[in-house]
């Protein structure tokens, strides 16, 4: 049989933790201190019975036949909880890469697994596992891995709206080529727009705001009329189409700004589009499934080339409690104050709480190995009580469940801006940019989907109380074992910008 482990640091924690829990039991099994709790167990009941009074009979019948029943209980709890048995056998679980990049969060798939059983040992020590706790970790295991394969498969935006931001036309001569696109054929093609005042619907508002416009493209007067000013060698000088402009050396002509944009080969909306990732436009289009990928690549290149980007949140996403039902100008002042503190602010939260997210795992493969090495010393304070066993039992399985909120709170920040974003929310007409011409409606979301990697485990811990189970402070061992981290993540913005001060004066 083998127990299964999330990563190789809790692989190994977990090996030196039942090795020492297998040590401290050893000792106290040579010492005989795992025998005093018998007698705990005798005065215990011999006390209980003297104090019930004098209507319960016989003292000494009643107490022996409730400490013959502890003394059972007590053996049982030591065969099953106390007495290892098992030899580790530890591997750490397979993940599912594929799955888990499209979904968000690491799928566990307990098959061959990358480490072999000489990992079973260290300096020559091996370890063995009581029943019940070979029992609890596989069950707790299979559950984790189970909710968090129950959690919906998204498509994580934020970073897809990263690589859209990031991408530039790497091209000199391609970008100054949209400049000249865009005096020479969105410039007059707006003005002559502006001149007929057409009746446009909110669709067609929309889209003549970019110089890749289809309304521009498709109807009589605009893209067909206007042309090229400068001669272009990708479209040789044809004596019709060019005729009373200057033949040059290179023999290029002067193309219709349609052809201009839309030519299959040298047009420069194919241009534009070598300039992004192909991968990333396939993600888009398969996210996008409402639109052809015709539109998703105009999206992606209106993102990158357009001279005005949409404007996506016009309205609210939430509900808050911020100000009066209609913004008074304190309101407004005081909104404005606020937002510009959380973008102060979240120069050295951000880093903070990404630092955070990072150790949190770690700390929870500490707390795991300590509640394995407490095991032994709490059986014995508890005197072998099944209640002390339940309780052990439900803090094992929280720890483990801890993964679950992990990746939940992962999954939530990752897809957050689908559903805010996404076809059928809200704000459904396509942008790339996804609310980044928008930051200041979503930063407070962003402060609170970071805090959620601590909020989230420690309701959980709240809600075991509720059913009776006194967990602790589990959470509280996260906060603090990840505290120096998060103060070193957020020192990093306050060095970088206190050099930048330095710099400029």
């Amino acid at each position: 049989m083998t127990l299964y482990t999330s990563d190789y640091l809790e692989y190994y924690l977990t090996l030196v933790g039942w090795i020492i829990h297998n040590g401290i039991w050893d000792v106290l099994v040579a010492s005989g201190i795992f025998a005093v709790p018998f007698l705990a167990i005798v005065v215990q009941e011999w006390l209980k019975a003297r104090a019930e009074g004098a209507d319960e009979g016989n003292k000494g019948v009643l107490s022996s036949m409730r400490i013959e029943n502890r003394v059972w209980v007590a053996i049982v709890v030591i065969l099953f909880t106390g007495i290892p048995f098992i030899p580790v056998d530890l591997s750490t679980i397979q993940f599912d890469r594929t799955r888990s990049e499209q979904c968000q969060v690491n799928v566990p798939e307990p098959s061959e697994t990358t480490w072999t059983t000489s990992f079973t040992t260290i300096n020559d020590q091996s370890a063995l596992v009581p029943v019940w706790w070979f029992f609890m970790h596989s069950l707790s295991k299979a559950v984790t891995g189970a909710a968090v394969a129950a959690i919906p498969c998204g498509t994580d935006l934020r970073q897809m709206r990263m690589d859209i931001d990031s991408t530039r036309i790497a091209d000199p001569l391609l970008a100054q080529e949209v400049a000249d696109f865009t005096r020479d054929c969105y410039g007059p093609a707006r003005a002559r727009l502006f001149m007929s005042r057409p009746a446009l619907n909110d669709e067609q508002m929309n889209d003549v705001t970019w110089i890749g416009s289809r309304y521009f493209l498709d109807t009589a007067g605009f893209y067909d009329t206007y042309r090229s000013q400068a001669p272009r060698d990708a479209w040789p000088y044809n004596d019709s189409r060019d005729a009373g402009l200057a033949e040059v050396t290179s023999g290029g002509g002067y193309p219709s700004c349609r052809d201009w944009w839309l030519d299959g080969s040298a047009g420069l909306r194919e241009r534009l589009l070598t300039q992004v990732d192909p991968n990333l436009l396939t993600r888009f289009g398969q996210w996008a499934g409402f639109l052809s990928q015709a539109q998703v690549d105009d999206s992606v290149i209106r993102a990158i080339a357009s001279p005005q980007h949409q404007v996506m949140n016009q309205g609210q996403v939430y509900t808050d409690y911020g100000g009066q039902i209609s913004m008074t100008l304190p309101n407004a002042v005081t909104r404005g104050a606020s937002d510009l503190g959380l973008t102060v602010g979240s120069l050295g939260f951000f880093p903070a709480m990404d630092v955070v997210r990072q150790a949190l795992p770690i700390v929870l493969s500490f707390l795991k190995m300590a509640m394995v090495i407490c095991i032994p010393l709490l059986l014995i304070f508890g005197t072998y009580d099944l209640k002390t066993v339940v309780t052990v039992t439900a803090v094992q399985f929280a720890l483990f469940f801890v993964d679950f909120w992990f990746q939940l709170a992962r999954w939530v920040d990752s897809t957050i801006l689908n559903a805010l974003y996404g076809w059928h929310s809200p704000h459904s007409n396509f942008n790339p940019l996804l609310g980044l011409n928008n930051a200041f409606g979503d930063m407070l979301l962003n402060f609170v989907m970071a805090m959620m990697f601590i909020v989230l485990p420690g309701f959980w811990v709240v809600a075991l109380t509720w059913a009776g189970i006194r967990a602790g402070g589990i959470v509280g061992g996260l906060t603090t074992g990840t505290m120096d981290a998060k103060s070193a993540g957020g020192s990093g913005s306050r060095i970088a910008m206190g050099a930048a001060k330095g710099a400029s004066k």
